[in-house]
């Protein structure tokens, strides 16, 4: 039986109603549990990609929330992967730097530690005579020089030798007075031992003067005798001369002892004490080592020279050594008091002529982190300094890249060596060809890259001033290499490089400060090697070496006065060329000295 179901336009409306509820909610249900809308995705993405900083592996003060090129050194800005919470707070004097930038930078570090500081002094001196053993002949009574013994100097006398033989009246007179007295020797002995004496006085034995007794008559000629055995090595009269009473007739020294007088620099001393073992060569004696002990340090500094001379004492059987023989001292000593001091590499520190600095490597931090210190340096030991403030034992401090720690430290205004208080400084610095604001960046802000360069600031007059110093004492070793002097350009070479320790370097900021660092480096390494060697070959070398870095160091930071010729050999240094200054326009070439003093030009002419 089939129903009839009648519907009306009402019941129409509700059923769509209805059908289209339904299909509604099915899309809800089967649809809403799959992925989120794209514009949903395309919100949370945008957020993600915000919250990522990008910086620059190279310098990780810089800091942008998008991807680019880093505005200092043009490198691909990386994501920072930042470890919220899982570091301890870091210090706003802390300077970070990610593993990139520390190997691009070629930053390494070391833990320093206590140990036995010891050094390699190397000093220059000369066989001298033994002061002690030095006897002059001086004439006690006035009269003429009948016949002479020793005809020329280098002649070895022994003990009581003959060496002239001489007449005087005066000696004649004392002796008849001697034979009066002894008549009466024992009604008046104060008399005769007064004649006796007068003798004495007058350098004669008491076996000339028994003689004279026995004989009964007065001698008109007497012998100077030598005192002591040694070599004449004065004469001042001759057969015939006529002397005054005081007058100096020979000088002999015994030789059988010598000293070697080495020369040690200021910065020497603190590693010398008496008693050090030092092995010695002389030059004139190849392949033979000799050794002694240092007996004695002069008090006293040579106010030229800035040394002080240190003594060995030798026997010198055969007279092997001779005076005047030049020397090469070695001593390897430890500093005085023989304790365990806290040692670093030079490498390691950075010196503004005020202060030392170094970068402390931060503990317990997976981003590695470094902070400015200041310490105290004692005593230079070889390629390291003694710490005596400033730092622990087992401390990690940075040892090479130490600059470029700096300089980004610098950067991002914390303390730094040119600016020890930290923050904004409007010294700019060169990156790959750039001058480059020094304004932290922060959030937004970005470096400004101006189009051109900006003009390198003035250098202090004062520092020029100590500079035209340097450029004296220079000034003085070139003209010991134009006469070949060895030796004199070694002490004219200490003479620089203690000018050269004296110069202010707070008196420069920025670049120039660095750059001045960077020349120090090479000019001090040069007068290393003209002061190590008395091979006047070898040091010219090292001149021709110092003569490039110097160039550069007048160049840039220039004179306070005079004028400057720059000139040039082209057959110095093995036919490679060399250069030099000189203050005068003629050509007097340290090169070759005599041999080819002329040859030269005069390449640059400046003017202060």
């Amino acid at each position: 039986m089939k129903t009839k179901i009648n519907l009306g336009k009402r019941d129409y409306k509700v059923i769509a109603i209805t059908l289209f509820a339904g299909l509604f909610f099915g899309w809800l249900i089967f649809h809403g549990s799959g992925s989120e809308p794209e514009s949903e995705q395309k919100t949370e993405e945008y957020a993600g990609e915000k919250e990522t900083i990008w910086t620059c592996s190279m310098h990780p003060q810089i800091r942008m929330e998008h991807p680019g090129k880093c505005p200092i050194c043009g490198m691909d800005l990386i994501p920072l992967h930042e470890n919220a919470g899982s570091e301890p707070a870091i210090s706003p004097d802390e300077i970070q730097m990610t593993a990139e930038a520390i190997k691009i930078a070629g930053i390494q570090t070391m833990i320093v530690h206590k140990a036995y500081p010891y050094r390699e002094v190397y000093l220059l001196g000369k066989v001298k005579p033994d002061e002690r053993n030095i006897t002059g002949l001086t004439a006690r009574f006035g009269g003429r020089i009948e016949k002479l013994y020793v005809n020329f100097t280098g002649q070895n006398v022994s003990k009581g030798e003959k060496l002239a033989k001489i007449y005087s009246p005066a000696m004649v007179i004392a002796q008849k007075e001697l034979l009066e007295a002894q008549e009466y020797k024992q009604s008046n002995p104060d008399l005769y031992k007064a004649a006796r004496n007068k003798l004495r006085l007058w350098d004669l034995t008491d076996g000339q003067i028994d003689d004279i007794e026995k004989k009964g008559e007065a001698l008109s000629y007497f012998d100077v005798l030598s005192p002591i055995a040694g070599t004449v090595t004065q004469r001042n009269v001759a057969s015939g001369d006529y002397v005054k009473e005081g007058t100096v007739l020979f000088q002999v020294i015994d030789l059988t002892k010598i000293w070697i007088m080495f020369e040690a620099y200021e910065s020497d001393l603190p590693w010398i004490r008496p008693g050090d073992k030092i092995n010695f060569t002389i030059q004139s004696i190849p392949g033979r080592n000799f050794n002694g002990q240092v007996s004695f340090i002069d008090p006293f500094i040579d106010p030229k020279t800035r040394i002080a001379r240190v003594r060995v004492e030798m026997q010198n059987p055969g007279l092997l050594l001779k005076p005047e023989m030049f020397a090469n001292g070695l001593i390897t000593s430890a500093l005085a008091g023989n304790k365990k001091d806290l040692v670093i590499p030079k490498t390691a520190v950075l010196w503004t002529g005020k202060r030392a600095v170094v970068y402390v490597k931060i503990p317990d931090r997976q981003q590695p982190a470094f902070k400015y210190r200041e310490i105290v340096l004692g005593p230079s030991a070889g390629a390291f300094y003694i710490v005596t403030e400033g730092l622990q034992d087992g401390e990690e401090i940075a040892v090479n890249g130490v600059f470029k720690i700096d300089a980004a430290s610098q950067l991002a205004g914390k303390p730094s060596m040119m600016n020890p208080e930290g923050g904004k400084t409007s010294t700019a610095h060169n990156h790959a060809g750039m001058d480059i604001d020094s304004e932290e960046m922060t959030g937004n802000s970005a470096y400004k890259v101006p189009e051109k360069n900006k003009k390198e600031s003035e250098i202090n007059i004062n520092f020029k001033k100590q500079l035209n110093e340097v450029y004296n004492a220079y000034i003085e070793m070139k003209d010991a290499f134009v006469d070949s002097d060895a030796k004199q350009a070694v002490l004219m070479a200490g003479l620089t490089k203690n000018r050269l320790k004296a110069m202010n370097m707070g008196l420069l900021e920025g670049d120039a400060h660095i750059k001045w660092m960077q020349y120090l480096d090479q000019l001090n390494s040069a007068l290393a090697k003209i002061t190590g060697t008395p091979d006047i070959e070898i040091q010219r070398e090292a001149f021709a070496e110092y003569n490039q870095a110097f160039y550069r160091v007048v160049k840039d930071f220039g004179l306070s006065e005079g004028t400057v010729y720059y000139q040039y050999c082209p057959m110095a240094v093995c036919n490679k060329g060399a250069y030099w200054f000189s203050s005068l326009k003629d050509i007097k070439n340290p090169y070759f000295g005599e041999a080819m003093l002329k040859c030269g030009e005069t390449r640059e002419i400046l003017e202060y």
